[in-house]
């Protein structure tokens, strides 16, 4: 997908942010608050479905929270004591209306809506068999088949069909549900996806990120649990709730990047301040990968961190070499390869006085295409930097992502096509270094990566896919998303 923003265009991309309150006089304002603190998660579309003890109310739109969920008419027609809402970055299904969640359907058993984040691996599979079987979808998004899923199974209770969906599926997961109970809250058996659950009065929430209780005034109270499953009858304050792991046991994986990247830098994920473990790989990077420069530059903004860890622990000054502005807005460059290099000039700018004639340091999470760190370093030179280094607080990213994370096919990964030298000349630098993936978990806290059963889910560096892949041929992602994204007649 092009944007007019070219250097968020070589950047992984959470699929979706999700928020849910439930006991709330204000609900669909809470969940609006709340998706707006989680808009970095998803900026292609939001939408918010609410309760109001009779009726489900639905409001869905095109583009960011600000703009379509801002005014008190939208809200007024979201009435209810509880809400869930979404945030959405497209990748399998196209950018389009139908597609926008929390979905929708009246079940058997009353109306059902469910917001989704991550990605069911064998959704393809479960889709084909379902339309065989008489169903009829309504998007193209692998969020309905959980729907499907429930509305066909043959268990009493609406609970009962909820586990039995979710045991069909694989993949990853965090969703929000809403019935005429109540409120449901689970995670994957793996914890891919992350869920946390706080507190605000007698109200209970559920967010992908804890910076979003932090904007409408909730207290954390503690991650959802991978496998767990968190029933918030309608009414029911925390010491009423029922939980459920229906899967029992497993070794947790949770995403590794969003320590790296997709979490914001103010939120709190498995227990570790964002803030803390990026500064942590930065100085870990330091340690790994020292050379001789004037400066520490971050490549704004998810470098900043990892930049001042390096800096703190190289003993090199951190300057802001790279100023960007911040009110490019998305469509203000129609793409086009000549516009959109002078779009760079538009979203980041390089600090002329301060680099002309000195050796730098530049800090950023990640390359995927490797099309923006050649531009960045370009930049650099343009500026009159003496010496280009590159440094990248994680290791080379080689495998495409099937777990909810909006990956290229893994031949257009420049770590998959080249080594680290050819990477380098690729992007012009002087030179070019990586943090070890023993590094990456020695900053999260960890002695080294458990090769058995490695703490996290890392296999878009190592290839280890915590999950069977029932659909997919990791090497031939783009086939597979073309086969996922077929439209419905």
């Amino acid at each position: 997908m092009l944007t007019t923003n070219p250097f968020d265009d070589d950047k992984l991309r959470e699929e979706c942010g999700i928020f849910g309150i439930s006991g709330a006089d204000t609900a669909s304002a809470s969940v609006a608050l709340g998706l707006h603190a989680l808009q970095h998660r998803g900026q292609e579309a939001a939408g918010i479905t609410s309760w109001d003890g009779e009726r489900f109310h639905t409001h869905r739109a095109m583009g960011h929270v600000a703009g379509n969920f801002d005014n008190d008419e939208v809200i007024r027609g979201l009435p209810g004591h509880s809400a869930c809402g979404h945030v959405r970055y497209a990748t399998t299904g196209e950018t389009s209306l139908r597609n926008v969640q929390p979905l929708y359907a009246d079940l058997a058993s009353g109306g059902f809506a469910v917001a989704h984040n991550g990605n069911i691996s064998n959704a393809l599979r479960l889709r084909k068999e379902l339309v065989r079987r008489g169903s009829i979808f309504q998007s193209t998004s692998d969020t309905e088949v959980i729907i499907h899923l429930v509305a066909r199974s043959d268990y009493r209770t609406l609970l009962d069909r909820f586990i039995d969906a979710l045991k069909q599926i694989e993949g990853a997961y965090a969703l929000i549900c809403m019935t005429p109970e109540g409120m449901i809250a689970c995670r994957d058996p793996l914890g891919i996806r992350p869920l946390v659950m706080g507190r605000l009065g007698d109200s209970i929430l559920f967010a992908s990120e804890t910076v979003a209780f932090d904007v409408v005034g909730a207290e954390f109270i503690r991650s959802v649990e991978p496998g767990e499953l968190i029933v918030v009858p309608n009414g029911a304050k925390v010491e009423d709730i029922r939980i459920h792991r229906p899967f029992g046991e497993t070794h947790a994986r949770p995403c590794i990047f969003e320590h790296v990247y997709f979490s914001r830098p103010d939120s709190i994920v498995d227990g570790s301040s964002v803030y803390s473990v990026r500064k942590a790989i930065g100085a870990q990077l330091a340690l790994e990968n020292p050379v001789d420069a004037d400066y520490v530059i971050p490549v704004p903004d998810s470098g900043v961190p990892a930049a001042i860890g390096y800096a703190q622990e190289s003993g090199i000054p951190f300057e802001l070499g790279i100023i960007r502005s911040h009110y490019i807005g998305r469509t203000f460059i129609q793409p086009g390869d000549k516009v959109r290099h002078l779009g760079v000039k538009l979203k980041h700018n390089a600090n002329r006085a301060l680099i002309k004639g000195k050796r730098i340091v530049l800090i950023d999470d990640s390359i995927v295409r490797g099309t923006t760190s050649l531009k960045i370093v370009q930049m650099m030179r343009e500026a009159g930097a003496a010496e280009v280094h590159m440094r990248i607080a994680s290791p080379p990213t080689k495998h495409s992502c099937f777990y909810g994370v909006d990956t290229p096919e893994r031949t257009k990964l420049l770590a998959h096509k080249l080594d680290v030298g050819g990477m380098r000349e690729f992007i012009q630098a002087d030179s070019l270094s990586f943090l070890s993936i023993d590094g990456l978990y020695k900053a999260l806290g960890e002695q080294h990566r458990a090769d058995v059963h490695p703490q996290y889910c890392d296999a878009c560096f190592t290839g280890d896919y915590p999950t069977t892949l029932t659909d997919y041929d990791e090497s031939q992602v783009g086939d597979q998303l073309e086969l996922l994204s077929e439209r419905v007649v």
